[in-house]
């Protein structure tokens, strides 16, 4: 990976690259444009966490109710989770990302 280093001067403008945002759409955005392009992407992120936890359980080879009864979840938790209702936070999250990582040793340290 090539490494680029760039000074930048906040007091001179000219120093800075511009991104790629369209500025005239930003600078004309309402509270409602941003709330619901917030809500936008909330509900693509539950959507990932949902792709995430069905990709999780299918390379596992288990049911919803065998994949609940593993990991010591409910079964509703699992459906709510795989059709995008709720996300999987805190320790769920965590041993979902094992799961993923190492599903033998997850598995056999949660028998």
């Amino acid at each position: 990976m090539k490494t680029i280093r760039v000074k930048i001067d906040p007091a001179d403008p000219t120093t800075m690259k511009l991104g790629r945002i369209d500025s005239a759409r930003v600078d004309t955005a309402t509270e409602q444009d941003i709330a619901a392009q917030q809500a936008a992407d909330e509900m693509e992120a539950m959507q990932d966490a949902a792709k995430f936890t069905r990709r999780v359980r299918k390379r596992l080879g288990l049911s919803q109710m065998e994949f609940s009864e593993r990991i010591g979840v409910p079964l509703d938790t699992i459906r709510n989770w795989e059709q995008g209702k709720r996300c999987p936070t805190g320790a769920a999250k965590a041993l979902l990302k094992i799961l993923d990582k190492v599903p033998e040793a997850a598995l056999a340290a949660l028998d």
